[in-house]
């Protein structure tokens, strides 16, 4: 067993508390508190951005290039786009999700005075009333509503609840975390990846592990509307690696057991010399993985680098099965995404030198760490 094994414990127990939390994008407050406090308990400084991303610090030896490790907080949710005269919501999404995965879904709507709790729906729900236009009706948000667990089948029922166009609506995950390791529920995208961050933070606290190179540790709170770190890097910042989920699905090669490193996604390539310093930290430490292409997929480092960061960018990805929808992972891969974090944050840096170049040729950066001098690994 490699010597960079995390708290596994730990990692199922955050996670699942994470889960518990919603966190829909624009309503991110209540998960940033609680990564705080977290990040407290690790003794790790941070700072907040103006709209609430968290920037924590972990010093290194040397600090002039620093390293970026991000993950995001907000999940998919919806909002209220109408109140219909049965009482009934519209909805619309917020971030990018089929509805397909929204009906039956259990909800909570707040309000500015409180919340209420509802269960999105198809509008024509029952087989015994519309027989089978329950399986022709069209797949998309304006076909689904939610029916709001309280006595109004009027639009000024509603409106006596104080519930408005616009008002969040949060999807439950309903958490569950089986023996053989499976762990399912909404929202482990990107939840799953902020728990093998704290994960691999703690082990580096608990067993006080060398920390060659400073690296700011990054919580996003926008990634699924596309704006993710474009906001929070500071200028100093190198190289950043994001944590996300990797696809299971016929004809991806994600490593439903270990971690997988994203070649590319729809954004185009991930940095070579990043992403094989990577891989050969995989190898060096028998950490299980596999590489994959993603064709419809972007993740925090795209938003990164269309903000003008001029920074190499990698993903490390944890195994998670129908993305967006009800989704699954599996401890072991979240394990192994923690070793490789652990590992990253604690090596080397990537180029012989210690500055980030802007001149000729011969001033650019020499890889420090050849793919090719490293032992043999478990790629899937």
């Amino acid at each position: 067993m490699s010597s960079l094994q995390p708290d596994i414990d730990y990692i199922k127990q955050i996670l699942h508390t994470l889960m518990q939390i919603p966190s829909p994008s624009g309503m991110t407050d209540e998960i940033v508190k609680f990564v705080c406090k977290e990040l407290d308990q690790l003794q790790m400084p941070y700072e907040l951005t103006r709209r609430g991303a968290i920037r924590a610090s972990l010093d290194g030896r040397s600090d002039f290039i620093r390293r970026a490790v991000a993950a995001h907080l907000d999940t998919l949710g919806a909002m209220v786009k109408s109140i219909q005269s049965d009482g009934r919501l519209g909805v619309v999404p917020i971030g990018f999700w089929s509805s397909r995965f929204a009906e039956g879904a259990r909800v909570t709507i707040y309000t500015d005075q409180g919340k209420h709790r509802g269960t999105i729906l198809p509008r024509k729900a029952s087989g015994h009333v519309y027989n089978e236009e329950v399986d022709t009706q069209p797949t998309q948000w304006a076909s689904v509503e939610v029916r709001i667990d309280e006595p109004c089948t009027t639009l000024e029922g509603v409106w006596a609840l104080g519930i408005r166009v616009g008002d969040f609506i949060s999807v439950d995950s309903q958490p569950e975390f089986l023996d053989n390791g499976f762990i399912n529920g909404r929202h482990l995208d990107d939840k799953a990846g902020v728990a093998c961050i704290l994960a691999a933070l703690k082990k580096i606290r608990d067993e006080n592990l060398p920390v060659p190179v400073g690296c700011s540790i990054l919580f996003t709170i926008s990634e699924e509307v596309g704006v993710g770190a474009s906001h929070v890097l500071h200028g100093n910042v190198a190289e950043m690696v994001s944590v996300d989920n990797g696809t299971i699905a016929p004809n991806q090669n994600t490593c439903e057991y270990g971690a997988t490193l994203a070649m590319q996604d729809s954004s185009g390539p991930f940095d070579r010399h990043l992403t094989r310093f990577l891989i050969s930290l995989c190898q060096e430490h028998a950490i299980e993985y596999s590489r994959d292409v993603f064709l419809h997929y972007r993740s925090d480092a795209a938003s990164a680098l269309e903000a003008g960061n001029d920074i190499r960018t990698a993903l490390i990805c944890f195994a998670l099965d129908a993305s967006h929808g009800y989704e699954r992972t599996h401890i072991r891969s979240l394990q192994n995404v923690t070793q490789l974090l652990t590992a990253y944050m604690t090596s080397q840096p990537l180029f012989k030198s210690d500055e980030n170049v802007f001149g000729s040729d011969s001033e650019f950066p020499i890889i420090a760490n050849s793919l090719e001098q490293k032992p043999a690994g478990r790629e899937g």
